[in-house]
């Protein structure tokens, strides 16, 4: 059976990549998960700790972005399925750059928001395929591309 590599962009503010990948576990789907570092103190300082002190906040920040674009974008270029999650507590611009390169690079991309984010999030919307508001929608997405399970029920079951 395919591995595949699914790669968790957004926000870091609640537990939504613990609850994908344990669902994700439980049904025993082949898959591997990278993310971001989502420790947001590493993520801010990783570029002067190891590089050297900026006394300028902006050159502190370029350094740390820098390091972290390292990462984020050997994980996206690697990755079969980019998931985009945007919460409700901050503008999460750097998930809207995660989807738009994932988007460029030609990954399968999934979004997942609230209904009252829609707006704002049209043109990220445009570039998914697909757009979820749950971790349960996400799960059974996946469950379906993966191996073309259908839960008929859960739908029905959620109306």
């Amino acid at each position: 059976m395919t591995q595949w590599n699914i790669y968790l962009s957004g926000e870091i503010h609640t537990d939504w990549r613990d609850q994908i990948e344990a669902q994700v576990k439980a049904a025993g789907l082949p898959v591997t998960f990278s993310a971001p570092v989502t420790n947001h103190g590493y993520s801010d300082d990783c570029g002067v700790e190891v590089l050297g002190a900026e006394p300028n906040k902006f050159w502190h920040d370029h350094k740390g972005a820098k390091m972290n674009a390292i990462r984020t974008r050997t994980l996206i270029e690697r990755a079969d399925i980019v998931i985009v999650r945007f919460g409700d507590k901050y503008k999460q611009w750097n998930a809207a750059f995660d989807a738009g390169v994932a988007s460029a690079l030609g990954k399968s991309l999934i979004i997942m928001h609230q209904p009252e984010n829609a707006h704002a999030l049209k043109e990220v919307d445009g570039a998914a395929l697909a757009v979820a508001e749950t971790v349960d929608e996400i799960v059974n997405t996946l469950k379906y591309v993966i191996r073309g399970e259908l839960d008929v029920g859960a739908r029905v079951a959620a109306e």
